[in-house]
């Protein structure tokens, strides 16, 4: 895996006209596009340790500046984020989600923010927690002790179910969880592309994954159209995401609905989204906890102490501390967002150097999070950082998976309850141990998924009304 970066200097502003950012040469054409796609997390971590908080590369035509402070993220993000526009992942992304929260812009996406933010308050999300729940236990009784199962496998297909079931009612079985999760990696694989240069253009050529991507799509849109077509018909509010979609409105603009082209452009967005992002923090975690015996054995104590045994409720997390701080001590080490892209509309100053308009701006959670100045010991993996009870809090924006801002990710919450209540649901029943001689490393597309799975065997725990028999 990569090495983590040291603790890199900030660079002092300097005096009379801002010069270019220093970085890395490269006398390439390409720049410095081999590199990046060889091993992009290794290529950031080391650009910010050799220099610094502000850096300079090319990949092809792009220029990009590499930000690694919180200072200059919340500079991006927050208090100057009306001179940002999503970055070229997202522009990419758009070829499959349209306009919606994730890849909009502007008014539009302000007017978008306000209609479906009520969709993901905290009521409604309290609701969402006997699905997370239940479906989690679905997949504990169909486990057995001694085999060895892909757990990024069946954490993806876990969270498709969930997502299906939370977003649109929709019972999803084994059989379509598998053309979801296949027709999710046709779609994905778009973004190997997004290092190349012009890589637009690749969708309009007659390659075989441009015809893969455009199946997976095809399968999307019949589904999503097909529901809201039903929906629409009935009129029934079925409890799900998709319901509050179709009657939502923008009470502080002109009071209008959603057509249904924007209605599948959000319903897709937040379904792909949340199934991808809660997959892939669940993955990390479960390799973490899996290497950290001390870490487990405390994660354990906690559930048969607060739970005894019992499916956890949303009731029940303010009582499980410990559940929620390996969660979000797994987004620091691994956030499935690895690195957050902006351009600059305006050219700006940031660090005592000059950045054009039209640079890609790179923040990277991944390198920021692992960052010594900002987190001690950063490469331990130590849930009790995160104990409300300690002083020590991390700086703005030094930690921030689901970005921040106007822009930040409107399903965090949503996240975060659902990696929690599986976390605590499985970890109840199951150990999982990393299958012996299984390669473990990165495969970064739009979310840092691992290259080859994350094979594991499932030890079964007894419960606690077990070893009350017995003894």
């Amino acid at each position: 895996m990569p090495s983590i970066i040291s603790s890199p200097v900030i660079r002092p502003a300097r005096s009379g006209k801002p010069a270019l950012p220093p970085g890395p040469k490269s006398n390439s054409p390409l720049g410095h596009l081999v590199e990046v796609r060889r091993d992009i997390l290794g290529f950031l971590t080391r650009v910010a340790a050799e220099f610094g908080d502000v850096a300079y590369f090319r990949i092809g035509h792009l220029r990009i500046v590499l930000l690694s402070h919180p200072d200059y993220v919340k500079e991006v993000l927050l208090t100057n984020n009306r001179n940002f526009v999503k970055g070229r992942p997202l522009k990419l992304a758009k070829w499959l989600l349209g306009e919606g929260l994730l890849t909009s812009e502007g008014d539009f996406h302000a007017r978008q923010s306000r209609i479906v933010q009520p969709s993901l308050h905290s009521q409604r999300l309290h609701t969402y927690g006997s699905v997370m729940t239940d479906y989690a236990v679905r997949l504990s009784d169909r486990w057995q002790a001694g085999i060895t199962v892909d757990i990024a496998h069946e954490m993806a297909r876990m969270a498709t179910a969930i997502a299906g079931k939370t977003m649109f009612n929709w019972d999803v079985d084994s059989e379509v969880a598998a053309g979801i999760d296949n027709a999710l990696n046709d779609a994905m694989a778009l973004f190997s592309r997004v290092t190349i240069p012009f890589a637009e253009w690749l969708l309009l050529l007659p390659l075989p994954s441009t015809f893969r991507f455009y199946r997976a799509k095809a399968h999307f849109d019949s589904t999503i159209y097909r529901l809201i077509k039903e929906r629409r018909a009935t009129r029934h509010d079925h409890g799900d995401l998709l319901s509050m979609l179709l009657v939502a409105q923008d009470a502080e603009g002109d009071g209008t609905g959603m057509t249904d082209r924007q209605v599948r452009d959000e319903a897709l967005t937040l379904f792909l989204t949340a199934l991808d992002t809660v997959s892939v923090a669940l993955t990390w975690t479960w390799y973490l906890v899996s290497q950290h015996e001390d870490v487990e054995a405390r994660l354990h104590a906690e559930l048969e102490q607060v739970l005894g045994g019992t499916p956890p409720t949303v009731d029940d997390l303010a009582r499980l501390p410990y559940t929620r701080m390996v969660v979000s001590e797994a987004l620091r080490l691994f956030p499935p967002n690895y690195a957050i892209a902006r351009e600059a509309l305006e050219a700006f100053s940031v660090g005592g150097y000059a950045v054009p308009a039209g640079t890609l701006i790179l923040m990277s959670p991944y390198v920021i999070q692992r960052d010594a100045r900002f987190f001690r010991d950063p490469s331990r993996f130590d849930p009790e950082r995160w104990n409300p009870e300690l002083a020590e809090k991390p700086q703005k924006f030094a930690y921030f998976p689901f970005g921040g801002g106007p822009r930040g990710c409107i399903g965090q919450s949503y996240a975060v309850q659902e990696a929690t209540l599986v976390v605590a649901t499985l970890a109840q029943r199951w150990r999982m141990r990393l299958a012996p001689g299984h390669p473990v490393g990165f495969r970064p597309l739009i979310n840092l998924r691992p290259s080859h799975g994350m094979r594991m065997v499932l030890e079964r725990r007894p419960r606690p009304c077990d070893r009350e028999e017995e003894s």
